[in-house]
């Protein structure tokens, strides 16, 4: 086992706060003057990772941390170390997660999607049904429903996929499932990508958060992609939108689409090997 000295281990606990720093401390003014954000507010909002977890960097399994009492208590820690018992508790997660993620792994990323889940989710509300009823609709509530009507609808991930309105639901050709997700994901899906991110924060204290870190960035950026390809009309908050509904939009959103699938693939690769070496603890 690797012991970091309490000087080197500090060093990089204060590089990785610094790093999400960056994201935290928006959100939280936001959260104390009660600002909502569509965008940037979505990976704290919706994941169950407080800011105080992101922040809080940990070594991995296999590394030990000198003269470390800020970790005593920590579940999972003894003597600055995740113990082997801890890892073996969480076998059935860690299995799991690489089911999933070997399963998405190993098929072709499908685009053609066109962002097409959020219009789904507002299909047919009333204005003060949206979720995110601050923000306008584009092209109005009649518009925004033929665009979903025109369009053959294709959601692969049940955490969009259950997010639908009713009458939006059958129109999916696809219906996936809570336990059915390795059957459906792939790496093509924005919402499979942003969800690395997830799967990271729940192999917490196991891996290391620079790898946590490195799903975040990844997840804000996809999040970014996914409002702007949306129906809402975000330019007051400085995000142009890509209209999915025209040919030109499509190509924009399937380029991008496939640069994230592309930037995705490793981050997906070190977190099955993550899983693996767990996996491997006796």
């Amino acid at each position: 086992m690797e012991v970091l000295a309490r000087e080197k281990w500090q060093a990089r606990a204060a590089a990785h706060a610094a790093r999400v720093d960056a994201f935290i401390e928006p959100h939280l003014a936001r959260r104390g003057s009660s600002v909502k954000h569509p965008v940037h507010d979505f990976l704290f909002t919706y994941y169950a990772q407080r800011p105080a977890q992101l922040r809080r960097w940990h070594p991995g399994y296999g590394a030990a941390l000198a003269d470390a009492r800020e970790f005593d208590g920590l579940r999972g820690y003894r003597d600055g170390a995740v113990t082997a018992e801890h890892v073996a508790s969480q076998a059935q997660l860690v299995r799991g997660l690489l089911n999933l993620l070997r399963a998405t792994e190993a098929r072709p990323a499908h685009t053609g999607c066109f962002g097409l889940h959020e219009w789904a989710m507002v299909y047919r509300q009333s204005p003060d049904e949206l979720r995110h009823n601050d923000w306008p609709l584009r092209l109005g509530s009649s518009g925004t429903d033929e665009v979903v009507e025109a369009h053959q609808v294709k959601c692969s991930h049940f955490d969009a996929f259950r997010f639908f309105t009713s009458p939006a639901r059958g129109l999916n050709v696809l219906q996936p499932a809570s336990d059915d997700r390795a059957a459906y994901e792939q790496p093509g899906c924005l919402h499979a990508g942003m969800d690395l991110y997830k799967h990271a924060f729940r192999l917490t204290p196991m891996i290391c958060s620079d790898l946590v870190a490195d799903c975040f960035e990844l997840a804000r950026e996809i999040r970014v992609l996914d409002m702007r390809a949306a129906p809402y009309d975000l330019l007051d908050l400085g995000f142009d939108p890509i209209p999915i509904e025209t040919p030109e939009g499509k190509a924009t959103y399937v380029r991008a689409q496939r640069a994230f699938a592309e930037r995705g693939a490793p981050l997906r690769r070190r977190l099955i090997e993550e899983c693996e070496r767990l996996l491997a603890t006796r």
